[in-house]
């Protein structure tokens, strides 16, 4: 998933009546009943274990429905509903370039204008055969900058973004060289969505919040989207947890807070959504429809990029979708623009599964995903730990770090952050953010020799380095 998430390198029943023109097409399936959406959520908290509360918001020309279940908080006896809030992560990147193309159709930029133009004097953005990145470089993740700055070295991983400056993005950028011609590929940017937000805000004098707010919360009438939660807010806020379901705190995204640092709920995302599919009149009505064209190829089977939104083809016709991933949170929002219907997963934990499968299932009759293994950790002690801290080469461009914190042993691929690994067996690991394990293997001697990565269907041998 192209989010905010870990070792993404290698590889979420209230009824509210909302008035409006029916549906002008039906979906080539029929999607399940409120009854069987709210069965599904059951087995995947329940019997998979693979998650702690997932709201589904649902929209058509006939109306939102919210169909929820699980819990705020492991214990917490309050119900999950469409006013519960959680972090969108990278579905704020759609934001992002919704910005971009209002502020293109006010005539005040255009996609094809330098992004250094609205930076501060003296900043280098990088360049390459004589061409510059521009905003719709960054818009489409074809910039050629990397997923994440390589000066980013975050005091708390549990809060990685906290403390990274525009300063350090700037730095960042002045002293980068690029690796491939800007335009030629899509390779999903967190860094370049970032820059895209804090170009934005520059030119508008403001900060990201209060820009994405006038721009687009305000005229749309979603009052519960923010970056700052105020008590009200607050009080409505999901608890986040990680892979393991154990709660982890809030993010915090200051210098690059156009690439993830929203907070929403599935009402404010419906209330979008009905823009989107043009079943209520906006003031941005033209900018919405415009984001989503299709400007650039992917990787991504059957998949171009428009500003921030995936654009899938179907069978019959086009998927609009975009997914997020916090520390604690995986959402998915997408729509199909010829049955005009729409979908908004929202869960409260970082499980390999996400709402990913569940949106698209509702969207086009795809498959639920096969939900990983329930594994169980063990206790070893730092001694028993020791043997495995070390550098293991994965590949000519990446490695796996291990390193130990008293009884926990953790591991960092090169260009992302540092996660837990959770000992299951004397060398047998597994990471809980992602489904994935790591198993070590020794020599005649006992000492440890390599690490090998099992993660979708692969078993990739890393060898330890001296």
């Amino acid at each position: 998933m192209r989010t905010f998430r870990a070792f993404a390198a290698l590889a979420a029943v209230v009824a509210t009546g909302l008035s409006g023109p029916a549906p002008a097409e039906t979906l080539s399936w029929t999607p399940p009943t409120d009854a069987a959406i709210h069965d599904m959520l059951v087995k995947r908290i329940d019997v998979d274990q693979q998650g702690v509360g997932i709201v589904v918001g649902v929209i058509d020309g006939r109306g939102r429905r919210i169909i929820a279940y699980g819990a705020r908080n492991q214990g917490d006896k309050r119900s999950l509903d469409g006013d519960t809030l959680f972090e969108i992560g990278s579905m704020t990147k759609v934001f992002t370039s919704l910005l971009l193309e209002d502020a293109v159709l006010k005539g005040e930029v255009q996609l094809d204008d330098p992004v250094v133009r609205y930076l501060p004097a003296g900043v280098h953005v990088p360049e390459r055969n004589g061409k510059q990145i521009t905003l719709i470089d960054l818009a489409t993740h074809t910039s050629g900058l990397p997923r994440l700055p390589a000066n980013l070295k975050p005091a708390n991983l549990d809060n990685p973004y906290a403390d990274y400056t525009e300063d350090q993005l700037y730095q960042f950028l002045s002293g980068y060289a690029l690796t491939r011609d800007i335009g030629s590929r899509y390779d999903y940017s967190n860094l370049g969505a970032g820059l895209l937000g804090d170009a934005l805000s520059r030119r508008a004098g403001l900060g990201y919040e209060a820009l994405v707010r006038r721009d687009v919360l305000a005229p749309l009438h979603m009052d519960s989207t923010t970056v700052t939660l105020s008590p009200a807010l607050a009080a409505r806020m999901a608890i986040g947890h990680n892979g393991g379901l154990a709660p982890v705190p809030n993010w915090d995204i200051p210098a690059l807070a156009g690439a993830g640092a929203l907070r929403s709920d599935a009402n404010d995302l419906l209330t979008f959504l009905t823009a989107e599919l043009a079943l209520t009149p906006s003031p941005l009505s033209t900018a919405l429809r415009e984001q989503w064209r299709p400007r650039r190829p992917t990787p991504i089977p059957d998949t171009e990029i428009s500003l921030a939104w995936h654009v899938r083809k179907t069978a019959t016709g086009e998927v609009v979708w975009h997914n997020g991933g916090t520390g604690g949170f995986r959402t998915f929002m997408g729509f199909d623009p010829t049955s005009r219907f729409g979908v908004v997963v929202l869960t409260n934990a970082a499980t390999a599964s996400g709402g990913d499968d569940i949106g698209f299932h509702l969207l086009t009759g795809s498959p639920l995903a096969p939900q990983p293994k329930v594994r169980h950790a063990i206790h070893l002690d730092a001694d028993a730990l020791q043997p495995f801290v070390g550098r293991y080469q994965l590949s000519p461009q990446a490695d796996l770090v291990i390193t130990r914190g008293g009884d926990h042993l953790f591991v960092q691929l090169t260009g992302q952050s540092a996660y837990e690994l959770f000992p299951e067996g004397p060398k047998d690991f597994f990471l809980k953010v992602v489904d994935a394990q790591l198993t070590f293997e020794t020599g005649p001697d006992g000492a440890v020799t390599d690490a090998v990565l099992h993660q979708a269907g692969a078993n990739t041998k890393a060898a330890r380095l001296p």
